[in-house]
């Protein structure tokens, strides 16, 4: 493929962003994937999805964005882009958290 499409699935503030971009690479930045030249859909369509203008109006005018790698949930290259848009995380009260150890508390000392 000359020209890659690349769509990708990544959780944000309790939503699942499904977007289409020409760019991805691993970052500089340990643990972020960047994105870059993001596609949306033509303009002259006739049926407008509120959730694709809602993810062209988030990023407008971004030109690259660093996505943390543990909220990335897929990347697939496409052969061509298709409709980008936001939902609702589902079922969120049933996935595991990764173990967390709060820290630990200690007595201070009284003298």
């Amino acid at each position: 493929m000359a020209n890659p499409i690349y769509k990708v699935i990544f959780h944000n503030q309790n939503q699942v962003y499904e977007l289409y971009a020409r760019a991805i690479y691993q970052s500089d930045m340990y643990g972020f994937i960047e994105v870059e030249e993001f596609v949306f859909g033509e303009r002259a369509q006739l049926v407008v999805d509120p959730s694709e203008e809602k993810l062209k109006t988030e990023f407008a005018s971004v030109t690259r964005s660093y996505i943390p790698m543990h909220s990335i949930v897929r990347i697939d290259e496409v052969e061509k882009e298709g409709t980008g848009k936001i939902v609702e995380a589902k079922g969120g009260d049933k996935v595991a958290k990764f173990p967390f150890a709060p820290p630990i508390s200690r007595p201070q000392d009284t003298e």
